[in-house]
């Protein structure tokens, strides 16, 4: 881990951010938040949980709206199958820790950053030290890493932290907003300890998407379970840093209506549509249940097909 970061001495004398100052640079944020506010959201402090497909561009957009804070962790390296849509992903940023290139990334938007680095990913030993001093959570982790989400969520709700999670599906956004006294993660998707990793997949991706607006044009022959991995666009990923910095701005600032889990939402603008509902029960809900059902008979279709 480290504690915190500067812009590295050759390349502030190369950009002359010395010129540099908080308030020029984010001057044209007011209008759409008051003086008082841009300064509240330069002392929060974000924790956002991986740096790849929608976590690199968490951090960018949130320092961009002017967040003075971050906690980020990411454990991997960029790779070329990441450049369709992960914000670090670059010819002279392959094989680089994804975490080390996104600080980088964010002090260059912002050279006065606070920011502290997990570069070995999150672990139950760690997970204090990345909720520490932490206004709100940001999910950036990869789709198939369930445990260390239900991890980070309890850890998050026990602390009194709201968690966004906002996911690529197909061209659009699924977003969840979990307040730490409302209902907490494992009762909206129905996990538990006894579960198998494909029953804990199958309730995420039901649970994170119940509209389904991407389904039908999703080829799911380019699911691959066991490798873990599936289609994901750069596009998409865009659409979730701007609707999770929404959030986060009215969270943070106290203003605006915000719509916490059993609600969801889900924009799909290759379909053109929007689907804002409450989901009573959650996944346990007698329709979710029945989804699980269908998909699992699916999911059994792929792997044996794989």
């Amino acid at each position: 881990m480290i504690d915190s970061l500067q812009l590295p001495a050759s390349d502030a004398l190369d950009t002359g951010w010395r010129g540099w100052n908080y308030e020029q640079a984010f001057c044209r944020n007011l209008g759409l938040v008051s003086p008082a506010e841009q300064q509240r959201l330069r002392e929060s402090r974000i924790a956002i949980v991986g740096m790849g497909g929608v976590g690199g561009i968490h951090l960018a957009t949130l320092a961009r709206l002017g967040i003075g804070r971050f906690h980020i962790s990411d454990l991997d390296t960029f790779e070329v199958a990441n450049f369709n849509r992960q914000y670090g992903a670059r010819v002279d940023t392959i094989g680089l820790p994804k975490a080390q290139v996104m600080a980088d990334e964010a002090l260059r938007i912002n050279p006065e950053l606070e920011l502290r680095v997990f570069d070995e990913g999150i672990h139950p030993e760690t997970v204090d030290a990345f909720l520490e001093g932490v206004d709100l959570l940001v999910d950036g982790i990869d789709y198939f890493a369930l445990d260390m989400r239900r991890r980070l969520y309890r850890a998050a709700a026990a602390k009194g932290i709201p968690a966004i999670m906002a996911g690529p599906m197909g061209f659009g956004v699924s977003w969840l907003v979990f307040d730490p006294q409302g209902m907490p993660f494992d009762r909206y998707f129905d996990m538990h300890d006894g579960q198998s990793d494909v029953d804990r997949l199958i309730a995420f991706t039901v649970g994170l998407s119940p509209a389904g607006l991407h389904a039908p044009y999703v080829d799911m022959n380019y699911v691959n379970l066991r490798e873990k991995y599936g289609p994901s666009s750069g596009l998409a990923c865009a659409l979730c840093a701007g609707v999770a910095a929404a959030e986060s701005l009215k969270l943070l600032l106290g203003r605006g209506a915000v719509r916490c889990v059993p609600k969801f939402a889900q924009f799909d603008p290759y379909r053109g549509r929007l689907r804002q509902r409450t989901l009573w029960g959650g996944n346990r809900h007698p329709l979710q249940r029945l989804k699980r059902w269908v998909l699992r008979g699916r999911v059994a279709k792929l792997l044996a097909g794989e």
